[in-house]
């Protein structure tokens, strides 16, 4: 199994930890401590070493952050986390909601008296530390940078990876590294700019096509690497990872340690992405006197930007991807009859994460997961990003609704996929609340939109339907995925705050969902991908932009309330069905393909 449902973190561990942290801050002369989620390369996941949040406070999940102070630790998190953080902290820290409640305004109310605040600057953004001090300006209430006080206090903090790096080849990217890095050297070059600072590892690895294991559902290797205007890259990782493989001409390895002396030599005007490089990059380069300009990281929107080749993949990787899921929702299906004919009959989360692991692993092709699979069964559903552990672990009960959302990682490809399944018969409320979410899915796949438009022109069309009805949900719509990289890629995505313009060949989750918190959960999930949209008859001469939906596996229809449907949301629903029976139908067994005539039959 790639995946473990052993609880990592305990809540009785975080007092101890907190009362050791609170010492050592005194002993250093400060009154408190940030805690990000992030590590040096301000991605979402982070290697054993970096969980410093999760060691510190028990929670576990992808985003937040924690602000110790003598009296107080504030556990920042959003709307997604709220019910988890309860869960897996002590009463010690406190849930935070964020982004409602600002860092900057919450230390003002807790430090009236002000305070010195300290952190590691390798783990915090220019763009975070600014805006916080912006935030704390006139408050008596100072930053100071500091070594980790955590990494002091833990004793049995696990070693930095050292997994292998591998060649993502051509064929499936559809560019040689040369040509990406002339690409994105002539930018620079064209800009005055004689070199960037790439810190995010999905970054380095589709500039240079390689892959790794450094991480857990990432295949990445964490380094860090300059990008000179003249197409050399000088790559800062161990050379251990690189044992089976030779880089291109150009690339050149150097040892991790010789990162912060290459910085004090840079010359000319060196770009840096303020919202993503360490706030210690910034300040090495300043006292070298470098001259400094802040940029997006130049490899986000060419990376976001599928090549014809990465498309390709993506396809092949859904009905790949499809079949397994059919596979698995049929068994499911069995199970679910079986546990409402028999009430001994026992069948519970991790059952479910394990099935659907192994139809993955069963085609062959599966390289990781591409996330811990999500199986929510009736009020676990509701938590959501719920981890099943050992602890956790829920029997499906008849009546109940089970929210499964999962993904693999393909050598052509990433997944991600939500589907909400019926357990028996269910209430009309679930039915209903069902039927809007589809709907607002529905809206977003048939959406026709110009070039210009972002995701937060977007964002609406998948909530309308549940605003209607006085309903709404705490995440975003969707977000970007990647090419055999992360499943949480940007700087697309579908989210209100969402500033990008979308373009073809960007791919997107569309996951509107609603959740009634100790009852249950609903979402529903495809990938879709821009493309360029023909224009519709009588219609402006502009460039039109639609998606194309890559996802392939069946919805329930049977918490579908028909009545509530237009005609043209009855067609859309009929024909994915139709799509997803003809594609999927020749790639399962016999089984799985005469429960899928039947569960795809139309409306």
């Amino acid at each position: 199994m790639l995946q473990s449902f052993v609880a990592t973190t305990r809540p009785e561990d975080g007092p101890p930890r907190l009362h050791a942290l609170r010492e050592a801050l005194a002993a250093v002369g400060v009154q408190g401590w940030l805690v990000p989620r992030s590590d040096a390369h301000q991605g979402e996941y982070v290697a054993p070493c970096d969980e410093r949040l999760a060691w510190l406070t028990g929670f576990t999940g992808s985003a937040g952050f924690c602000i110790v102070l003598p009296g107080e630790a504030g556990l920042f998190v959003d709307g997604r986390y709220r019910v988890q953080a309860r869960l897996q902290c002590a009463p010690e820290f406190t849930p935070v909601p964020w982004p409602e409640t600002k860092p900057a305004d919450w230390l003002r109310a807790a430090c009236p008296n002000g305070a010195v605040i300290g952190f590691d600057p390798w783990l915090h953004t220019p763009e975070e530390i600014e805006t916080l001090e912006k935030g704390l300006a006139g408050s008596g209430v100072t930053l100071r940078h500091l070594p980790n006080q955590i990494d002091l206090l833990w004793t049995d903090r696990p070693g930095p990876p050292m997994g292998r790096a591998f060649t993502h080849p051509e064929t499936l990217t559809g560019a040689t590294s040369a040509a990406k890095r002339a690409q994105i050297a002539q930018a620079l070059a064209d800009a005055g700019q004689s070199a960037t600072v790439l810190t995010q590892p999905d970054s380095l690895c589709w500039l240079l096509n390689l892959r790794g294991a450094d991480l857990p559902r990432l295949p990445v290797v964490q380094a860090f690497g300059l990008l000179h205007d003249d197409g050399r890259v000088d790559l800062f990782a161990h050379a251990e990872k690189f044992t089976e493989m030779t880089l291109d001409e150009g690339v050149h390895l150097r040892p991790p340690e010789a990162f912060e002396p290459a910085l004090r030599t840079l010359t000319g005007t060196v770009r840096l992405d303020r919202a993503s490089v360490p706030l210690r990059v910034l300040d090495l380069l300043r006292e070298a006197g470098t001259e400094i300009v802040f940029k997006p990281d130049p490899c986000l929107l060419p990376k976001a930007r599928k090549t014809d080749a990465e498309l390709a993949g993506a396809r092949a990787t859904h009905l790949r991807d499809g079949a397994a899921m059919v596979e698995f929702l049929c068994w499911l299906d069995a199970q679910a009859a079986q546990l409402v004919a028999d009430p001994d009959h026992v069948l519970t989360e991790i059952d479910i994460a394990r099935q659907l692991e192994a139809c993955r692993a069963a085609t062959g092709e599966l390289v990781d997961l591409s996330f811990d699979t999500i199986a929510g069964s009736g009020p676990n559903g509701a938590i959501v990003h719920y981890r099943v552990s050992e602890e956790s672990n829920r029997r499906l009960l008849p009546g109940e609704l089970m929210l499964v959302d999962s993904g693999g990682q393909y050598r052509d490809g990433t997944t991600d996929i939500t589907r909400t399944i019926a357990i028996g018969p269910v209430g009309a409320e679930e039915a209903a609340c069902f039927t809007r979410v589809l709907q607002g899915m529905i809206a977003l796949s048939r959406a026709r939109f110009p070039r210009g438009v972002t995701g937060g022109h977007l964002d609406a069309l998948a909530r309308f339907p549940l605003w209607l009805a006085g309903c709404d949900y705490d995440h975003g719509t969707g977000h970007g995925v990647g090419a055999f990289l992360s499943v949480h890629e940007g700087p697309q995505r579908l989210s209100r705050i969402s500033t990008v313009p979308l373009e073809e060949g960007m791919i997107l989750s569309n996951e509107p969902g609603y959740y009634l918190e100790g009852r249950f959960g609903i979402r529903i999930e495809n990938l879709i991908v821009v493309r360029k949209a023909e224009i519709p008859e009588g219609g402006d001469a502009r460039d039109w932009l639609d998606f194309e939906t890559l996802t392939l596996a069946p919805i329930d229809r049977r918490l579908i309330l028909d009545e509530m449907l237009t005609t043209d949301e009855r067609d859309w629903v009929n024909t994915y069905h139709d799509r997803v029976r003809t594609l999927i139908r020749p790639l399962v067994g016999a089984e799985a393909a005469a429960w899928l005539d039947a569960v795809c039959a139309p409306l």
